[in-house]
């Protein structure tokens, strides 16, 4: 904004020294007013405990200020209790919520952040005032995550019993299969003597009565009969009681130390929970319902938020106004976990699981926001052109499909609606670009990869992005040389001490205290950002892509397992967490994340395409199937991203009708019934208002997308913005599908770029060899870290790759061989034989400073390049 004013004035600018000293100098003045009101809010009594943070020792031998930076184990009772007793023990030190009222907060966060990263001998040499508020800001944040995780327990516990009742379902149905044969049999006896026109007429009751008697008698027919009814369709439910008893002392402590709000005017679950707390001591079989809804006249309406399905295990004919109490327990429980998810419930005063709608801008500051916003994104700031908008796309996909789908021959609708898509043969890479790709590699020159990494920052300076929490420039000596060996060292997935047997020059100390106070996932964004700049500036990259595009996937990483973010992967397999990688169209990789394996991908899909600092934006976006949702379609479309996921199970979805009264001559069956499955364009029109506050909140850094996505689930039965980003994405979506049936074109570069990112996952992979692969870490912070460094270990390896590429290329081409940019595009950057990954790490590279580099390959003519798949 200073800049903005000053450039207005038409003021002469001052030197970047200068505007950075005063911004320093302003930042410290409201910091030091901040630290200042924090202290004086705290008082005396506050002040004394706050500060023993650093100095009191536990039962454990750690101070808690060491503790307040743990994170929460797995999700075992024995850990909640340590979790239950460690929340009591941090609520007691202070309302830090009454101490930091009216500070922003990404405030609190930096503050909490530069106090995490320091040691409790470093951060007793501070000014004591700022060491205090400091202090205050982690301990806030310590209280929100510990009620985060709280609750995160209950729903890890929850969704355990949940699997493990179905699995005994399924035993159940095996056990039953004889029984069903028996009395299948029985039942055809009976049948053949009591047929009239049978053999044994005249005496068949007699008869089937024998038979009955001679299978067990009917006691036990009956018997095996309401055995096998008792679990016919889907009803797992009835079994959940079974493994919610030994969590149910647990649970119930559990929800009393963490205080519930619902979201919506809806608060039956929250009613259901106090009826059964009330109840708790009871060991009766059954207990009265729970209270009606006002205003209801139906004395169940206090257990309708329940499925058919659990009512009917809750609820006995022979038992009129009673609930069965261990049914009822399990059912309250399950219902407060996913409404917990859904964000239908918050917890008061966690982070995670708080009222997310609080955090929304209100309407009367988002309307002057608004037309800024729609002109970026390209959107009408209107509700009625939003809508036109949508509605003709969707006509439109729609009539092109059905114009050419009589010269489309890849495309079938059979009768029933269902889509085929004939298979066709993927491009096949010309011969000259093989035999260049040989003659590339031979001539590559042999690199080590702590050479690329000390190369590479004196080049571009990555390094220059770390430091102190503080901000202040790095006290220690030869910081790049420090930097160099951290980003090395992690990115490889070695941790300080293993490195340090490998390593000259640095202690294993060293290198822990780099990465902990001077590494953090915000500077590794911002240098992973200025490497992705820097890889756009080479010619080469233009024989790759122009960076429109982007392809998101996961890739299964193996960590600790004593942590809330690690769970056994039924898709990957053993025990970890899901790195996630955007990767341009150019190799580059622009952003990464590290997700829980339980996680639908898609969550996180928009996250990362906003939080991308560099200068390569782009605006389509390829994932695969665990890349989309209704929600997330919705979400892409308000940011102005053209998402178009690898859809494998297309012909099982639905496809929207944009009108009910219009047909088509050749794709009406896609659609199916006229009448069904029809876009609300008026509900759209109705809650755009909704819309536009939830992406405006979110452009402002008011909300994480991520969090809105995890609370947009299709069981979100209360929720009416999750309506109104369902009904978007069923547009959305339908026009994504019909775009490619339609064009084989995009069905390839959906492929290809598909494909591209599962290179990369595998390139990222070959980097991180350390310690087999497994992260060594039980927090998800340092785990995030560690895919981060490894992401910009990659790039730097992709960086450098390039521009060995293209010496070789000039010296092919000073021989006579001609290259063409259609030939470079097919090969990858991603190449591996000629890196040094083993051996001993000779750090004197470090400090070689290489000769500058050439961007420019003024050899190859690009304008000519075939970027299309």
């Amino acid at each position: 904004m200073a800049l903005e004013r000053l450039i207005e004035e038409s003021l002469e600018l001052p030197g970047f020294t200068t505007l950075d000293e005063m911004a320093a100098r302003i930042r410290a003045r409201v910091n030091a007013e901040i630290f200042a009101r924090i202290c004086e809010r705290m008082g005396g009594d506050g002040r004394e405990r706050i500060g023993a943070l650093l100095t009191a020792v536990g039962p454990d031998g750690r101070t808690l200020f060491n503790r307040l930076k743990k994170p929460a184990q797995r999700a075992s009772w024995s850990r909640f209790r340590k979790q239950a007793e460690y929340l009591d023990e941090i609520d007691a030190l202070g309302d830090t919520g009454a101490w930091l009222e009216g500070i922003a907060p990404s405030k609190i966060a930096d503050f909490a952040g530069e106090a995490d990263a320091q040691d409790a001998d470093t951060l007793s040499r501070y000014d004591p005032v700022k060491q205090l508020a400091l202090l205050a800001c982690l301990l806030h944040t310590a209280r929100m995550r510990a009620r985060d995780d709280l609750a995160e327990m209950l729903c890890k516990r929850v969704a355990g019993n949940l699997r493990r009742a179905r699995a005994a379902l399924e035993d159940i149905r095996e056990r039953q299969r004889t029984v069903s044969e028996k009395l299948i049999g029985t039942y055809r006896t009976v049948l053949e003597h009591l047929d009239p026109d049978g053999p044994g007429a005249g005496r068949g009751a007699e008869r089937a009565v024998a038979a009955v008697q001679q299978a067990g008698g009917f006691t036990s027919q009956l018997a095996d009969i309401e055995s096998v009814a008792a679990f016919h369709g889907d009803n797992y439910e009835v079994l959940v009681h079974r493994f919610f008893a030994k969590d149910r002392p647990v649970m119930f402590d559990l929800v009393a130390k963490l205080e519930f709000k619902a979201t919506s005017q809806d608060d039956s679950v929250l009613v259901a929970l106090e009826h059964a707390r009330v109840h708790e001591g009871l060991r009766r079989d059954f207990i009265p319902l729970p209270p009606p809804i006002a205003g209801s006249g139906d004395p169940e309406s206090g257990i309708m938020f329940g499925s058919g399905n659990w009512r009917r295990a809750v609820t006995d004919r022979h038992q009129p106004g009673m609930v069965a109490r261990r049914h009822f327990e399990a059912m309250v429980f399950t219902y407060l976990a996913e409404e917990l998810r859904t964000g239908d419930i918050a917890v008061v005063g966690g982070g995670e699981y708080a009222d997310w709608s609080a955090n929304l801008l209100p309407w009367e500051q988002c309307e002057p926001l608004l037309e800024g916003f729609c002109a970026q994104v390209g959107l009408p700031d209107t509700a009625a052109g939003f809508v036109a908008q949508l509605r003709g796309a969707h006509l439109a996909a729609a009539a092109r499909l059905d114009a050419e789908y009589e010269d489309n021959t890849d495309l079938v609708i059979a009768e029933d609606g269902t889509p085929t898509v004939k298979r066709r043969r993927g491009k096949e890479t010309l011969k000259a670009a093989e035999n260049l790709e040989a003659a590339i590699e031979r001539r590559m020159p042999e690199r080590s990869l702590l050479g690329i990494v000390a190369r590479t920052a004196h080049w571009l300076g990555w390094h220059h992005h770390f430091g102190p929490a503080s901000g202040s420039d790095p006290k220690i000596k030869e910081a790049l040389f420090r930097y160099a060996l951290a980003i090395f060292t992690g990115g490889i997935n070695l941790g300080p001490y293993e490195a340090a047997k490998h390593l000259t020059g640095v202690s294993a100390r060293e290198l822990s205290m780099v990465r902990n106070r001077h590494i953090t996932i915000v500077k590794l964004n911002a240098a992973i950002a200025s490497v992705v700049n820097a890889f756009a500036e080479l010619d080469v990259v233009k024989a790759w892509g122009d960076g429109t595009t982007v392809a998101a996937d996961g890739t299964h990483v193996e960590t600790y397992i004593d942590n809330l973010l690690a769970e056994t992967s039924i898709r990957y397999g053993g025990v970890g967490g899901i790195a996630y990688h955007y990767v341009a169209d150019t190799y580059v990789a622009l952003f990464s994340r590290f997700i829980p394996c339980g996680v639908w991908e898609a969550v996180h899909l928009i996250e990362g395409l906003l939080a991308n600092e560099s200068d390569v934006q782009p605006s389509v976006v390829h994932a695969d199937t665990q890349g989309q949702s209704f929600p997330v379609f919705a979400l892409a479309t308000l940011f102005g991203f053209d998402l178009m996921p690898r859809i494998r199970n297309f012909k099982d979805l639905i496809f929207f009708r944009a009108d009910s009264r219009l047909t088509y001559p050749h794709i009406d069956a896609l659609f199916g019934d006229r009448g069904r499955n029809v876009v609300d364009w008026e509900l759209i029109e109705r809650h755009w208002r909704d819309l536009m506050q939830v992406a405006i909140s979110i452009s402002a850094n008011r909300l994480s997308s991520a969090t809105l996505m995890r609370r947009l689930r299709s069981n979100s039965r209360k929720n009416r913005i999750y309506k109104a980003f369902r009904e978007v994405g069923r547009s959305v979506r339908t026009v994504a599908l019909l775009r490619y049936l339609a064009d084989p074109g995009l069905r390839a570069r959906v492929t290809a770029a598909t494909n591209k990112v599962e290179t990369y996952n595998g390139f990222s992979q070959w980097l991180g060899f350390g310690n087999n692969g497994v992260i060594a870490h039980n927090d998800p912070d340092e785990q995030e870290k560690l895919i981060k460094m490894n992401t910009l270990l990659a790039n730097l390896v992709i960086f450098h790759n390039a521009l060995d590429l293209m010496d070789v290329v000039r010296a092919l081409v000073a021989e006579g061989w001609p290259i063409t940019a259609d030939e470079l595009g097919a090969i990858s950057p991603y190449l591996r034989a000629h890196i040094r990954r083993f051996g001993a790490y000779a750090t004197d590279e470090i400090g070689q400073e290489p000769a500058a580099f050439n961007p420019e390959l003024k050899e190859i003519d690009f304008d000519a390049v075939g970027l299309a798949a």
